[in-house]
């Protein structure tokens, strides 16, 4: 016989250090607010809480140290940082049990504000809820897996209600929320993207045919809608429209404004790797141009984009010969260029997963060769150019291609994928900087996250069907969106026997990204170096941390049992308090320090001040004699002028003299010669019988 009863009597961990973070204003929501919180808490007491909060939600602080010149920023920081290794669920319940210290009766008053499921315990374990219906929506019965003490465990079952994706309260759980519109088709091998809250769907596999069709999903209003491209005439020579070939296997990245298409197999298989843009702004496709030497065409190859840059890696060429080259297409020049890598690389191989890890590491896991699929992580460190193999932590997933994967933060989920006999049922997710896996929730039946990769393995009644996909995984496609600041994964289509098209939603909590921090691993040596780097420059802040790394330590270690990581309650709590008010005395004595530099600096501020108007007024005097020698030599300018004006006029004169003088001289040249003329005329008349004039002077 079952008794209703209501859940008051408070959730357990890690439930319970949600609520509580939530009631104290650490959630992240837009109700949480740092003055509210400031105004709730002495300052002791809020630092602590925070510390204990990101050492709970995010693990140990690896952020480097703040660089601006707040001493609360500072002293947020190093709280968090001295707490060290401590693990996810210790801090926990040291939030809590502050929180119930400063404020008893803290869970009565966050329950008379949020209304709690009325839940059915039944005495035999199996719980069933009150069917819940609210705007005449509902989702399905879902079961929700919670964490107790690092375990899993079953909850009660829950109906969901709906209104849009805001009402899916379910982690760690894969629903599929109430779509509208006109679904694309069933495929797989298709690419995927996610640009403002919408989500693209482009090409793809169905029945053995290659599709270049283009849908995008609106993921506030969960609505299907098909986009009517148009294509771009290769040039203005050339009218005629390009030809956008279907493809399977590419890949689909956002970039600016445009989503990149790299590239997938096609019906008439090109010489080297093709790509296409569709510029979300005009609605058009047109085709990349690139230069260097490209690659070789190929399909379930890995695209990554770190920074303005696209590196591929592996895949399979038309010919089904499997790759493991590595390229790098620079997005702002559009040249290619092979890398030639040290170390071993991976074995050739197509349909695996890669991610970028703080823009230098890239991460391939899984994919499949002709024979078999692999489980292996590899990394390639782009600046020394070099590959490696770390050492795996955790629960290693089986080996598997076909798989899709996401980054969220430091966290790398990987769903579906499988081999050649089954398919993965597990949601994977892997820490990027302790390389620690974890299971984060598993699937049952045949649905589109648990789909079998078909190789070299098939059956008869599929031979039509894969001939021309025989050598590709049956992949889906994973994209991460965000929903009143919640991250959320978003898988669509792939093969599990069959084609679908169906759209599935899964919300990571906080646990999900923790529970691979808990494990205390090491940091292999090619990734540890990211969390390794560090100022060199000390900045003013420096004087905070006189005393402190000692002190928090010693509360860190005094808090820890090393042999069965135990809460020791009350004294370890007096004793952080008490260490964070001397700490908080410190600090104001700090402050007061920077206080009498500040007023240095002031004054030193006034006499630069003063000693830069008496250079001022000397700069002032300069000007002044510049301008009179300015003045003067515009002066002696006038009177240059005027003396070569005078000095023309002389020459002038001079050429008129010489002219006189030129005609003075014929003119008497002229008369001397008359004048002989004149003596020759006597002798010739004299002859003719006429005297000559002067006759009486022979």
């Amino acid at each position: 016989m079952a008794t209703m009863a209501r859940a008051n009597s408070g959730p357990a961990y890690p439930e319970r250090f949600y609520a509580a973070a939530s009631y104290a204003g650490f959630d992240g929501s837009p109700n949480s607010n740092a003055k509210d919180i400031a105004s709730r808490f002495s300052n002791d007491v809020a630092l602590i809480l925070y510390a204990l909060y990101q050492q709970a939600t995010v693990g140990p602080c690896t952020v480097p140290k703040p660089s601006s010149w707040s001493p609360v920023e500072h002293s947020k920081w190093k709280s968090w940082q001295q707490l060290g290794n401590m693990v996810s669920i210790e801090a926990m319940r040291l939030f809590v049990k502050i929180l119930e210290e400063e404020e008893p009766g803290w869970y009565s008053r966050a329950s008379n504000s949020v209304s709690e499921p009325v839940i059915d315990v039944q005495m035999n374990h199996n719980s069933n809820v009150e069917p819940i219906i609210e705007n005449r929506n509902s989702f399905a019965e879902t079961k929700i897996i919670s964490a107790e003490n690092g375990g899993l465990m079953e909850t009660q079952d829950k109906d969901v209600v709906s209104e849009g994706l805001g009402s899916i309260v379910v982690y760690d759980k894969w629903i599929s929320p109430p779509v509208i519109g006109q679904r694309p088709k069933a495929r797989y091998q298709h690419g995927a993207a996610v640009v403002q809250d919408k989500m693209y769907i482009y090409g793809g596999n169905h029945n053995g045919r290659y599709l270049n069709d283009l849908h995008v999903l609106d993921l506030r209003s969960w609505t299907w809608s098909k986009v009517e491209a148009k294509v771009v005439p290769k040039s203005v020579e050339s009218p005629s429209p390009v030809n956008i070939a279907p493809c399977a296997g590419h890949s689909l990245i956002p970039w600016e404004n445009k989503l990149l298409s790299i590239a997938g197999h096609t019906k008439v298989p090109s010489e080297t790797i093709q790509g296409k843009a569709f510029d979300l702004q005009t609605g058009t496709w047109s085709v990349l141009n690139t230069y260097g030497k490209a690659p070789v065409s190929r399909a379930g190859q890995s695209v990554t984009l770190v920074g303005t840059t696209l590196v591929i890696f592996g895949g399979q060429d038309a010919k089904r010969t499997l790759l493991n080259d590595l390229h790098i297409l620079n997005l702002e020049t559009m040249t290619w260029n092979e890398i030639d890598a040290v170390g071993a690389p991976p074995s050739p191989r197509a349909d695996h997963a890669a991610a970028i890890h703080a823009e230098r590491y890239l991460l391939v896991f899984g994919g499949g060769s002709h024979a078999t699929c692999f489980n292996d992580l590899h990394v390639f460190d782009l600046q020394a150019m070099e590959w490696s193999r770390p050492t795996q932590q955790g629960e290693i997933p089986t080996p598997r291609a076909g798989h899709a994967s996401v980054t969220v933060g430091e966290n790398w989920f990987i769903v579906g994928g499988g081999d050649n006999k089954s398919g993965a049922l597990e949601t994977v997710v892997l820490n990027m900087s302790t390389l620690a896996w974890s299971v984060v929730a598993s699937v049952e039946g045949l649905v589109p996250l648990a789909s079998e990769w078909f190789n070299c393995v098939r059956n008869a009644a599929m031979e039509i069907e894969l001939l021309h996909a025989d050598q590709q995984g049956m992949g889906l496609s994973l994209v991460v969106g965000s929903f009143n600041g919640e991250d959320m994964l978003i898988s669509f289509g792939g093969y599990n026997g069959h084609y679908n098209n169906e759209v599935n939603v899964l919300k990571p909590s906080h646990k999900s990204t923790l529970q691979s921090k808990m494990m205390e691993a090491r940091v292999p040596d090619s990734v540890s170096a990211i969390h390794n780097v560090t100022n060199p420059t000390r900045d003013l802040e420096s004087e905070f941390e006189v005393g402190h790394e000692g002190k928090i330590q010693e509360i860190v270690m005094d808090n820890i049992d090393t042999g069965h990581q135990k809460f020791k309650g009350e004294d370890t709590t007096e004793r952080i308090i008490g260490t964070l008010k001397v700490e908080k005395e410190e600090l104001e004595s700090s402050l007061n320090k920077e206080k009498v530099q500040s007023l240095q600096l002031k004054q030193e501020l006034a006499e630069a001040k003063a000693q830069n108007s008496d250079l001022h007024k000397e700069l002032q005097t300069i000007r002044s004699q510049l301008a009179a020698e300015q003045s003067r030599c515009f002066k002696l300018e006038v009177d240059v002028a005027e003396q070569r004006q005078k000095l023309q006029t002389m020459e002038t004169l001079q050429k008129e003299l010489e002219l006189l003088q030129r005609q003075k001289a014929a003119s008497e040249q002229a008369a001397l010669n008359a004048k002989q003329r004149q003596g020759s005329g006597g002798v010739w008349g004299w002859l003719a019988g006429s005297p000559p004039q002067n006759a009486d002077n022979l």
